[in-house]
């Protein structure tokens, strides 16, 4: 007799999937608001906004990943922070808009789907999702045998918010003078992972504890959540005299920060301002790595730049200290 080949046996477990959806509904529903018309498991999420205190509502969306961070969850075998690492940067890319998220969409595909580690990326998603303020309205869990190796697999998640039109942050009012100021990171967030893996793990296990990271191993270094910004760019972006954010992403201080100069400006940053986190420079010591490389791959302790007027300083200041906020000048425009 011929033998049978079912949908399972080529590595496809639909039953698992159903399954994870339904354990996943609870914690997924606490992320709703009045706005959110539909649980997860249809076809679409549906999401009825509420515009009526806006002139001119502008939706601002962004799509992105966490990229090689996840092969450092692999080796430590924790997965509860990589879907908040996704949620926060999404929320900062469309925050230094001006935007405020309204709701979040993920992509999960894995080769086989193992339960327990969804479940715990997608709390991940959760967790950062009630942080934010957003809701996390649908996604797509994807098994794709013979494309991922056992036990990996990727994400991928994108965010929709909303601006009114006259209080879209866009840089236009950047000029020469203006001061930058930073605000700290937790560590590499979701960038230069590339480097870093290839750099520490040349020497290191994921469990070994360098004296250079004062009692933390090398794991739990890389694997610090993605810091969400939108607190200090709420508090700030109606301030007289700040003209602009960036979210530092790849390409570093300077990259990100280029991207909402106008016409001939140009960074003065100044780079000893700050102490960067011992991660950055057990990184570059181990693997001789140069000056340039870091600057381009990496935050180098500053996850956020806001760009202001002399003018507006004063202000700054006192509202990160009323806020215990850490804020601090690093350079200028020129």
């Amino acid at each position: 007799m011929q033998k049978q080949f079912t949908y399972k046996d080529s590595g496809v477990d639909v039953k698992a999937g159903e399954e994870l959806v339904q354990s996943i509904k609870g914690i997924v529903k606490e992320t709703h608001n009045i706005n959110v018309l539909s649980n997860i498991g249809g076809f679409g999420g549906l999401f009825r906004p509420d515009f009526k205190n806006m002139k001119d509502p502008v939706l601002v969306s962004s799509v992105d990943g966490v990229g090689t961070k996840l092969i450092v969850a692999f080796k430590k075998g924790q997965y509860d922070t990589v879907g908040q690492d996704l949620v926060n940067h999404c929320v900062n890319d469309i925050a230094v808009c001006g935007a405020e998220p309204m709701f979040f969409l993920d992509y999960f595909s894995t080769g086989k789907l193992d339960q327990q580690i969804a479940f715990d990326v997608i709390k991940g998603f959760t967790i950062a999702c009630k942080e934010n303020g957003c809701a996390l309205i649908g996604g797509e869990t994807a098994e794709m045998p013979d494309i991922y190796n056992d036990g990996e697999f990727d994400l991928a998640g994108t965010i929709v918010g909303v601006v009114d039109r006259d209080a879209i942050v866009d840089g236009s009012k950047v000029q020469r003078g203006d001061l930058l100021f930073g605000v700290p990171s937790t560590g590499l967030h979701t960038n230069g992972y590339s480097l870093a893996r290839k750099v520490l793990f040349s020497k290191y296990d994921v469990d070994d504890r360098p004296q250079e990271l004062n009692g933390e191993s090398v794991g739990e270094a890389l694997l610090k959540v993605h810091r969400s910004y939108l607190s200090v760019i709420r508090g700030l972006k109606s301030f007289p005299g700040v003209h602009a954010f960036s979210h530092i992403t790849g390409g570093g201080i300077e990259g990100n920060t280029r991207r909402v100069l106008n016409g001939d400006l140009k960074l003065d940053v100044d780079y000893s301002s700050w102490d960067r986190n011992p991660i950055f420079n057990l990184i570059q010591q181990i693997g001789n790595v140069p000056e340039e490389d870091m600057r381009l791959s990496m935050n180098l302790g500053i996850g956020l730049v806001i760009i202001a007027s002399a003018e507006a300083k004063d202000d700054i200041m006192k509202w990160a200290t009323a806020q215990k906020e850490t804020i601090l000048e690093i350079g200028k425009v020129i």
